[in-house]
């Protein structure tokens, strides 16, 4: 997230992502872009004013100065409110214009594609992250002038990462394959090494190399990590060395990775930190994406036989639709729900109220284990006590009731195994994929930074 307070980030990137679910709409207007050049350049001014300069070119659109100052300023801002030390600021100019280099590179790809976010999308969106957060829309909005944030921008950045969700989706996670040999194979690698039970929390710094770089452009960047490494060893703060030369997407929260199953991590990950102690520095390691360096903060591991819980659960749900607001499906919601809790029969209110595929079943949704369904319902699911309802939730399917009507431990089955192994190699893969990508629309773009000009 760009604009947004930092508290609010990644209650944000979950919303983009689950709205990239949805069918994009055809013919929706698209979000406010950058400047196109030529639109910068054709005003004559009847007074001298001051020019703001351009810091970069993509494409046929424009980054300027004041562009930069401005998400500068905010992140600087948002980064002190976090308790995180603010990098210095030629360092934190080069990593936020990178930074919006790249997204512009894929809004633009969205767009020319003809992926489109509609206003009802991006109104729920925005509702959940309010609703997220226990706040009214009204409330919401305060929140953000609070932080320095403007209501319109913010709704210009929401569009712009639910349009590169549904972009990631389009390109990178509906074309992975992950083969049953692949899964068996990492079974086997688990069994082997006993590394299901292992998770690591990472801080990292990528040094990317370009798609087609030449031998010198390749030394250039294995110097840059090496001058990075040089940092560490001096005993600089990791975040602070991520924050001036890392060229990953994170580096301005330290290069923080959080917590992965070793399931997820790629191999040459995993090397590197195998003999690590937590607190340790890895040396650097080459990848097709660049150079690497990892630190290994703390290491954890769960009890292979531990059982997974389980909820039985049923759940009456309605549609958002044209012509019904959101807070009328609620108000009827709020209706059932005092029904149900009153004597009616959950399972005869979903029957006769549902618009899900489980009505005719009284809603039931049979045995749910961590991962069956959508975030939004799982986290609300995991906070009901067994009989409880819940109040009105809303998802990307609609708003639910949901009621537990109880739950279980049960063991990990073979096919849970499978499709733990199948969703993390999925995960890795995905991962991988979209950096590669990244890097070679990044170099396939036409991109002039300009920030040292003077």
């Amino acid at each position: 997230m760009r604009h947004a307070p930092a508290f609010l980030a990644p209650l944000i990137l979950a919303a983009a992502a689950a709205q990239a679910q949805a069918p994009a709409a055809p013919a929706a207007p698209a979000s406010p872009s950058a400047p196109k050049l030529d639109q910068r350049l054709s005003t004559t001014p009847s007074r001298i004013v001051p020019i703001d300069r351009i810091v970069a070119v993509v494409n046929d659109e424009v980054v300027t100065q004041n562009d930069l100052n401005e998400r500068v300023a905010l992140v600087a801002n948002q980064l002190r409110k976090g308790g995180a030390q603010v990098p210095p600021q030629d360092a934190l100019q080069r990593q936020i214009l990178e930074r919006m280099i790249n997204d512009l590179v894929q809004v633009q790809m969205a767009k020319e594609t003809g992926i489109r976010v509609d206003d009802a999308t991006l109104d729920r969106t925005i509702g959940r992250i309010a609703q997220e957060n226990n706040l009214s829309m009204g409330d919401f909005r305060l929140a953000l002038e609070k932080d320095g944030v403007n209501y319109t921008r913010f709704r210009d950045d929401i569009r712009s990462e639910i349009l590169l969700a549904r972009l990631r989706e389009r390109e990178i996670d509906n074309t992975l394959v992950v083969t049953d040999a692949e899964v068996e194979t990492e079974l086997l690698r688990e069994a082997r090494e006993k590394t299901t039970d292992a998770e690591f929390r990472l801080s990292h710094v990528l040094v990317m190399v370009p798609a087609q770089a030449t031998p010198d452009q390749i030394e250039v960047r294995r110097r840059r990590a090496l001058a990075a490494l040089s940092e560490l060893r001096k005993g600089t703060n990791f975040a602070q060395v991520a924050a001036q030369f890392s060229d990953a997407p994170d580096a301005l929260q330290g290069g923080n990775l959080g917590w992965r199953p070793s399931a997820r991590l790629p191999s040459l990950f995993l090397e590197a930190i195998e003999k690590l102690q937590p607190g340790e520095v890895s040396n650097i390691v080459r990848s097709p994406n660049g150079f690497h360096i990892v630190k290994l903060l703390e290491k954890r591991g769960k009890a292979a036989t531990a059982g997974i819980q389980q909820s039985r659960v049923r759940h009456i749900l309605v549609r958002s639709k044209e012509g019904v607001t959101d807070t009328e499906i609620r108000e009827r919601l709020a209706r059932l729900r005092e029904r149900a809790t009153t004597g009616t029969d959950f399972g005869e209110l979903a029957r006769v109220n549902s618009e899900d595929s489980s009505a005719a079943k009284g809603g039931d949704l049979g045995w749910v284990a961590p991962g069956d369904t959508v975030p939004e319902f799982e986290r609300a699911m995991n906070a009901l006590a067994a009989g409880e309802i819940s109040q009105p939730v809303q998802t990307p399917f609609g708003w639910h009731l949901i009621q537990v009507q109880e739950r279980r431990s049960d063991e990990l089955s073979e096919d849970r195994k499978k499709l733990a192994a199948r969703q993390a190699i999925r995960a890795r893969k995905g991962d991988e994929a979209y950096a590669d990508w990244l890097r070679q629309a990044r170099d396939r773009a036409f991109v002039e930074n300009r920030l040292d000009d003077r």
